[in-house]
């Protein structure tokens, strides 16, 4: 079994982020002090310096002599380059995940692909539509490792997907919320395609429709736990992908 990493600085990381965004440290306003902002934080000193300097990295502060740390004042968007369920990526709170299907079936050649498991091994499959301000902007598709490989990796994953499935969230959301200190990376890829027929019903928008597919394997060091489709139709919403040179 994978021993679980604490994720202390990107924890602090997103607290901060989630400040920002919330207000307490609007756009172009000068951080407190470091230890100021420590106390107020309730971490340590050297924790709290770790996150700052990947904030800045990342261009969400800035550090100027004799002024401090500043807030940028371009507005904050979280991106698909940082691994997250997508119904936060979609838009968080304005967001409903519709279950359509939640069981086992044999993997396909897409999941043994992306996936370590036996050909006849039934495993966990999940279908869900992410909807958006009462529209349907998303469908998902998502296959786990099959339960033990699962409990391999950290004690009680299968369990928890088991008790997630009737509640109104992805897979990924169950991973995320459920387990926050597992070290999970996830790899995607993009690429275009037409919702189908079969799909098309589910939005109620033509067989051929242009969309977006993402492709993507959730892991945790180089084990796999996940793979998923997402599939977008024009005019769903934006998702921010942030590139830097």
């Amino acid at each position: 079994m994978t021993a679980h990493r604490p994720r202390p600085v990107v924890e602090l990381y997103e607290r901060i982020v989630d400040n920002i965004r919330s207000g307490i440290h609007p756009p172009g306003s000068t951080l407190p002090s470091e230890p100021r902002l420590a106390a107020d934080l309730g971490v340590s000193r050297p924790a709290l310096r770790e996150a700052l300097i990947l904030l800045q990295e990342d261009g969400v502060i800035t550090v100027r002599r004799g002024v401090g740390r500043t807030v940028s004042k371009e507005p904050l968007r979280r991106g698909f380059e940082r691994l997250q369920p997508f119904e936060q990526l979609l838009g968080g709170h304005a967001t409903k995940v519709r279950p359509l299907q939640r069981g086992v079936e044999e993997p396909t050649d897409f999941v043994l692909r992306h996936l370590p498991v036996p050909a006849s091994r039934e495993i966990r499959f999940w279908e869900s539509v992410i909807v958006v301000d009462g529209v349907p902007a998303c469908l998902t598709e998502e296959w786990s490792l099959h339960d033990e490989a699962l409990d391999e990796v950290a004690t009680g994953l299968s369990q928890a997907l088991d008790d997630a499935q009737t509640l109104p969230h992805t897979m990924v959301h169950a991973l995320t919320t459920g387990f926050p200190s597992l070290p999970l990376r996830g790899t995607s890829s993009v690429s275009a395609t037409i919702l189908g027929q079969r799909r098309g019903v589910t939005f109620g928008r033509p067989s051929d429709t242009p969309a977006v597919l993402i492709t993507q394997v959730v892991s945790v060091e180089n084990a796999p736990l996940i793979t998923a489709k997402y599939l977008l139709p024009s005019g769903a919403p934006t998702i921010v992908i942030r590139q830097a040179w």
